[in-house]
């Protein structure tokens, strides 16, 4: 059982889990295809990336635990903000940091790991 504390419906302050289950990993992940400099559509496609990648692994997003954000602007902030409290599922808000950060290609805007539990 994943337990969430001192949580709203983007993050939790603190995430616990037992170790019986196996830990899902992923990369950081980018946009493939949305590469003009819009956050919030980058965000959207990595997001449907994450879920797919999660589905193949076994587990889906209500299992993540953890998440890390990288985007090169944090005025982009807030329409990243909105993209990612669509996606989180209810009641399932991983613990998350969010930064500012030169990208790997100067078109991508943002880059999100997660990690998850599977159990």
């Amino acid at each position: 059982m994943i337990t969430r504390l001192h949580s709203n419906a983007r993050m939790s302050q603190v995430v616990s889990f037992p170790l019986s289950g196996e830990m899902v990993v992923l990369a950081g992940q980018v946009a493939k295809t949305q590469r003009d400099g819009d956050t919030a559509a980058q965000a959207t496609e990595i997001l449907a990336n994450i879920d797919q990648l999660l589905a193949d692994a076994g587990t889906d997003k209500k299992a993540v635990v953890s998440a890390y954000v990288w985007l090169t602007d944090m005025a982009d902030f807030a329409a990243f903000n909105a993209v990612w409290d669509a996606w989180v599922p209810a009641g399932h808000a991983p613990a998350r940091a969010c930064v500012e950060a030169k990208l790997a290609a100067p078109e991508l805007t943002v880059e999100i790991q997660v990690i998850a539990v599977k159990s």
